[in-house]
């Protein structure tokens, strides 16, 4: 079962690897059969662009999961880290009342406002399966922010930021003689 829950909680990195792999394969098959024999498949663009749809909103998922969303935190460099949390978290509501809105306008809109026969136009679907990405990132995204928040304030576990550097690890994995002129570039 703890497989399952695995799965479960990495569900937005899985999709997300899934869809790069597959529309960069489409699309280099597509620049393959161009190049060779002049000759293009029509659906394979619009197929590639949804998919690319679809990868950006699982990601901006990912990345509220990984704590990962571009913040303004300058202001908080003063302040003790406690304090930083539960203003992040009321910062955080803001994120997560605009995302239930969002979800409830995306449905409002996918299954009441959207006409009927519209549809892809190579692959002929109704383009009601690709807004569906909407609700569904925006669900994910919503229960990430949570769960993030959860970890940070009940649990306490600090959660970096992926992108950040620790020039503290860098020396340790590099050797000081390599952080070193780093640092006094740094410095000046």
């Amino acid at each position: 079962m703890t497989k399952f829950w695995y799965v479960v909680d990495n569900i937005e990195s899985y999709i997300c690897r899934t869809l790069l792999a597959i529309f960069v394969c489409l699309l280099f098959l597509q620049v393959v059969v161009r190049t060779l024999f002049d000759f293009s498949f029509s659906w394979v663009e619009e197929l590639s662009i949804y998919m690319f749809v679809w990868f950006v909103f699982f990601g901006a998922s990912y990345a509220a999961k990984m704590g990962a969303h571009n913040r303004v935190t300058f202001q908080f460099k003063f302040l003790p880290d406690r304090t930083i949390k539960y203003i992040e978290a009321f910062a955080d509501l803001f994120w997560i009342f605009f995302n239930v809105y969002f979800v409830y306008l995306a449905i409002d809109f996918i299954f009441n406002k959207m006409n009927r026969f519209q549809s892809s136009q190579t692959m002929g679907f109704h383009l009601s399966w690709v807004y569906i990405v909407l609700p569904i990132a925006f669900t994910l995204m919503t229960i990430r922010v949570i769960q993030v928040n959860y970890k940070k304030i009940v649990l306490g576990e600090d959660l970096r930021d992926p992108d950040a550097i620790d020039l503290e690890e860098v020396r340790a994995e590099t050797g000081d003689a390599v952080a070193k002129p780093r640092l006094d570039e740094e410095q000046k």
